[in-house]
């Protein structure tokens, strides 16, 4: 990331009323959640992933799926916000007309203040009913998600508790029945052979279609359809800026790169955008 490229970042995200943020499993990652395919702990190193988070592997041990997924879930509310989803939350207090749009299922933008993101691909944090998808409600050995912070573009405060999650439970962990039908509750999330949700993917596709700035932040740009909401935006005339790492396909509809972690470069981006804005 240079100076020059920073500096045409922020301007065009000054001038913007309508921006999309659109955020992948790179966001979540700099807030030490592994990635869907990252090396697994423990058990579940015998597993692939891949073969986990499918309805067929549900339907035959759904004790085993359920239990990858809540070993998942603790570990996410072991995590918290990074400067990057504190930086999206600035965006959107900046510019009220902002919609976030992530394919990550952890809440870490909630937590980080954005109360409503356009979940593409569903949420550790909302099971649902197999069979009759009646919305379930989470087990109780977790707190309730902590109070958003105040929005800003500081680090996260080194010190502060993490709240009291209790141990998972390394291995199959048979699942809750609904109180509807007494089918198995599944995780809230999209597998693999699913449909994204129709809501999500409309609600998407507008803002995108309708926007004046996306904003795609640490996604490869590889699982579809959802890779292609930024192509949406810049088939009709949006620009794109990507924050990411590494290249990806996107590089070539992009006009501007910024090379480095979303928990660096975003809170720059603000300031950019924004000389005024507090730097912690």
């Amino acid at each position: 990331m240079t100076g020059p490229e920073l500096a045409e970042a922020g301007r065009l995200l000054a001038a913007a009323r309508r921006p999309v943020v659109f955020t992948g499993a790179g966001m979540s990652a700099e807030s030490g959640v592994p990635t869907f395919r990252d090396a697994q702990t423990g058990l579940w190193q015998r597993y692939d992933p891949q073969e986990l988070a499918t309805p067929a592997a549900f339907r035959v041990d759904p004790a085993l799926v359920w239990g990858w997924y809540e070993a998942r879930r603790h570990g996410v509310r072991r995590a918290r916000p990074n400067p990057g989803h504190l930086a999206v939350a600035a965006i959107q207090a900046r510019l009220p007309e902002t919609v976030v749009i992530t394919q990550n299922v952890d809440d870490l933008h909630e937590r980080g203040g954005v109360p409503a993101p356009v979940r593409l691909h569903g949420s550790l944090f909302a099971p649902r009913c197999s069979a009759c998808a009646r919305p379930a409600p989470l087990p109780s050995d977790l707190p309730p998600p902590a109070d958003p912070p105040v929005p800003h573009v500081g680090p996260v405060p080194h010190g502060e508790p993490v709240p009291h999650v209790t141990e998972p439970h390394d291995g199959p962990l048979t699942p809750p029945a609904c109180a509807g039908c007494g089918a198995p509750v599944r995780p809230g999330v999209v597998w693999f052979g699913e449909a994204l949700p129709s809501a999500a993917l409309d609600a998407a596709v507008e803002a995108a279609s309708g926007c004046d700035l996306l904003l795609t932040v640490g996604t490869s740009a590889l699982v579809h359809p959802a890779a292609e909401i930024p192509l949406v935006a810049a088939r009709l005339g949006a620009p794109v800026v990507q924050v990411n790492p590494v290249p990806t396909p996107l590089d070539a509809i992009c006009a501007v790169n910024l090379r480095g972690p979303a928990g660096e470069v975003l809170p720059a981006l603000v300031r950019a955008a924004w000389p005024d804005a507090p730097a912690g």
